[in-house]
């Protein structure tokens, strides 16, 4: 009898030892080494990494990427505007001064300037200029200072030479730069060189964009003397389109005593709307306060 329970005994002990060796193929070896190897291989391409911010400070813009998305710099600048004084639509003794071809190195300089003299002024920029390191800082403080911004082509290419196919391609460039810098959508072009003809004046006024000209030239581009500059533009009459260039050092040197001898005879510096009042009529050519007929 003891000896048949020590029989039983040993049985139920080497069957519950070959039991679990039995379940081994129930739950394979190789679905652990599989599956954390899968995760990982598979879990980057499914989560990308968050994408950076749109724009940061010293990140510049190019036409084919945003410095910003538009309407959130448009809020910020409109912010930025508040301390500004409000523009005083009476503009009977209004003169508007006028800087192509910047933003450049001294146009930190002018704005300094302009804002000591509590005067506005419209820049018509150049996109290769806009697009350049630090272009877009100071399209930025132009705008927040309560100056406007004019669209003066990519390269400064005489239009009338181009196809119109490439015309477009001028306007759009430098108008995508601006905007995706400050959030400003622009109403204004000046043609380089003042040239234009009836396909420049198609292409701007389906772009919304009023030609803007002159009628006070200081020659500032070749007569580099600060003094001959601001005795120039001195000569500006009330309803008056002054042509200046902030890219020249001897220009911004010539503008305080500009402001003082405009200043002095009773003249408000404004923008260029706010010499006509409104927005300028799209595709239209101004040279003074009144369109040309």
């Amino acid at each position: 009898m003891r000896a048949w329970w020590w029989v039983a005994a040993l049985a139920a002990v080497t069957g519950c030892a070959a039991q679990p060796s039995a379940q081994l193929p129930v739950q394979p070896s190789s679905q652990p080494s599989a599956q954390p190897s899968a995760q990982p291989s598979a879990q980057p391409s499914a989560q990308p990494a968050p994408q950076q911010p749109a724009w940061s400070p010293g990140q510049e813009p190019t036409p084919d990427r945003p410095a910003a998305d538009p309407e959130t710099l448009a809020k910020r600048l409109t912010g930025m505007q508040r301390d500004w004084p409000a523009p005083d639509t009476s503009c009977d003794r209004c003169v508007a001064l006028t800087f192509d071809d910047g933003p450049g190195r001294y146009t930190t300089r002018l704005l300094a300037a302009l804002r000591a003299h509590g005067a506005r002024a419209t820049f018509f920029v150049v996109g290769e200029m806009a697009a350049a390191p630090g272009g877009a800082a100071r399209l930025r403080r132009i705008a927040s200072e309560g100056h406007e911004l004019g669209n003066h082509s990519w390269t400064h290419t005489q239009l009338t030479t181009l196809p119109r196919r490439l015309i477009a391609r001028e306007l759009q460039r430098t108008g995508d730069v601006v905007r995706y810098a400050t959030g400003v959508r622009m109403h204004l072009m000046r043609p380089p060189y003042g040239s234009t003809d009836r396909r420049v004046a198609a292409e701007s006024r389906r772009r919304g964009l009023a030609q803007i000209l002159w009628n006070v030239d200081t020659y500032d581009w070749r007569d580099r003397v600060p003094k001959v500059v601001a005795r120039r533009a001195a000569r500006a009459k009330p309803g008056s389109v002054v042509l200046l260039h902030d890219i020249h050092r001897t220009t911004v040197k010539a503008v305080p005593r500009v402001l003082d001898a405009l200043t002095r005879k009773g003249y408000r510096l404004v923008t260029v709307s706010e010499l006509y009042g409104s927005a300028p009529e799209p595709g239209r050519r101004y040279r003074r306060a009144h369109p040309d007929q």
